[in-house]
């Protein structure tokens, strides 16, 4: 009986995590949202607020933004409608090979990638001449893909679509992916594992030590722990020496627990960087355009 109740918790288990995955998952981007709220100014706060009471005018019933954890998350529910917003979906990621160099020029034509598209929303957030539902959906963009930049399979790939082609067992759990396993589970178990809430209030020293570099380079670090990590861990081999990774893994306890800092880091130094962004995008006066939109 004890035997056939875990086989049935396995499977109902196995079941929720084989659905499609949002980058860092729900949790994962809320929280790196709240992070951001946290250690925002209160006049940074209430330009948001203000941004937020226009969310009637986006025309998204089915996908709720009252709040900035909401902000988080939009970009993925609107991506059910694939006939009004299915042109976004190449928005959420940039992946460059991660046994070649990395390069953030390539694969993101027209700013059509996750870091063309954060300077993209940035700079519309930052202009107080546009109405504000429309930099109320910037906003949105904003957060959403600062999360994204972050979660390494985003950036980092071994010819298998950032691990979405590499089946996975987290622990006892079979029939995930690597990718999905980034985005969910580990991520969750990261978030509530940690002797410190990772949504607080964090020191100047701790701000510094974690909220630098341009959006190339975010992607540049998730690709590297790509590389010298997240396949690694999975796999216990070297990504880029002899042969092709298997197409299965199975992470163990001790993989799961070895990542789990990694995880916490990103989460972080997600929310930390959107609220530099957030108060970078308030202060008064347009922002310089990019190269590229010029």
């Amino acid at each position: 009986m004890i035997r056939l109740w875990l086989t049935c918790l396995i499977a109902m288990t196995a079941l929720a995590w084989t659905q499609p995955a949002k980058a860092w998952g729900e949790f994962g981007h809320r929280s790196s949202g709240a992070i951001a709220l946290a250690n925002v100014s209160e006049e940074t706060r209430a330009k948001i607020e203000r941004l937020l009471d226009s969310e009637a005018a986006l025309g998204t019933p089915d996908c709720p933004l009252e709040t900035l954890e909401d902000a988080t998350v939009w970009p993925d529910c609107i991506r059910r409608d694939g006939l009004r917003w299915g042109f976004t979906a190449a928005w959420h990621y940039r992946t460059t090979p991660i046994c070649e160099a990395f390069d953030p020029r390539a694969n993101c034509p027209g700013g059509a990638c996750v870091t063309g598209q954060i300077t993209r929303n940035l700079h519309i957030l930052a202009d107080e001449r546009l109405p504000d539902p429309v930099r109320l959906e910037a906003l949105a963009f904003l957060v959403h893909f600062v999360g994204d930049v972050h979660m390494p399979l985003h950036s980092g790939d071994k010819d298998d679509r950032g691990g979405n082609d590499r089946d996975a067992a987290y622990g006892i759990v079979p029939g995930m992916n690597l990718h999905w396993i980034w985005d969910g589970a580990l991520a969750e178990r990261a978030i509530t594992d940690t002797p410190l809430p990772l949504v607080r209030r964090y020191t100047q020293d701790e701000r510094e030590q974690m909220n630098f570099g341009s959006p190339d380079d975010w992607a540049r670090e998730s690709w590297q722990l790509s590389r010298d990590f997240v396949y690694p861990n999975a796999f216990d081999e070297e990504p880029c020496e002899g042969a092709d990774l298997p197409t299965e893994a199975a992470l163990t306890q001790e993989d799961i627990e070895a990542a789990i800092p990694v995880a916490q880091q990103r989460v972080a130094q997600a929310g930390l960087r959107m609220a530099r962004l957030l108060e970078e995008a308030f202060v008064p006066g347009p922002l310089p355009r990019p190269e590229w939109a010029r």
